[in-house]
């Protein structure tokens, strides 16, 4: 584990965990509002239907010119 000198030093000079817990957690509640995600757009279920389709047209075009 790194030393961190910015940590909170227990009684004999050891790092305090519960500091570190503290620097953790500040550090993950900072990059809490870059998280959130935009909503669902149906343009992506249209474009999963496309290619599904166009992967079955391709497979099918596959099978003819192979068996016929």
């Amino acid at each position: 584990m790194a030393h961190n000198p910015h940590a909170p030093q227990g009684p004999e000079g050891n790092p305090d965990p519960a500091g570190n817990t503290q620097m953790f957690r500040a550090f993950v509640d900072d990059g809490e509002p870059q998280r959130r995600q935009a909503p669902q757009r149906s343009g992506s279920k249209t474009g999963l239907i496309v290619g599904v389709v166009a992967v079955i047209a391709v497979l099918a075009a596959v099978a003819w010119l192979a068996l016929g």
